[in-house]
């Protein structure tokens, strides 16, 4: 009996190492599977070139829209590789895609209008902010 018990013990044991992987490898996994690092260059590029176009008092309503409805895009796209494995990363993740995304449809509709303009550059720059608070999660949660 005694046997018995520690043999199914030991299986158990063997069973549960074979499917288990640390926190810090599934990061390294996700973010590599997802292009994490390249994602959030393009985030940051697509969001300097939305805030390059909303301070330049020529650019065209249609100049605005090319830069905001990639920006937008982007963010749609890095947003559907949610959830990560960390929950705090998620999040933080998640606010800096949803300041990002809220900072271009503001850009979109800003035209001409100075404050509208003014709003969505703090999106846009609250947004690259939050992005880099996320990636140093990324990055500490992926280092073993």
């Amino acid at each position: 009996m005694i046997r018995v018990v520690a043999l199914l013990l030991a299986a158990g044991l063997l069973l549960s190492a074979c499917g288990s992987i640390s926190a810090s490898k599934a990061m390294a996994n996700w973010a590599t599977q997802n292009g994490y690092t390249a994602n959030v260059k393009t985030l940051t590029n697509d969001a300097k070139h939305a805030a390059l176009a909303l301070r330049d008092p020529s650019s065209s309503s249609a100049s605005l829209h090319t830069v905001c409805a990639v920006l937008n895009l982007e963010t749609e796209q890095e947003n559907s590789a949610l959830p990560t494995p960390d929950n705090q990363a998620t999040n933080l993740i998640s606010k800096a895609l949803n300041t990002l995304g809220a900072g271009s449809v503001e850009c979109y509709g800003a035209s001409s209008n100075v404050a509208k303009r003014a709003r969505a550059l703090r999106s846009l720059s609250s947004g690259v902010l939050y992005l880099s608070e996320a990636s140093a999660r990324v990055a500490s949660v992926a280092t073993p």
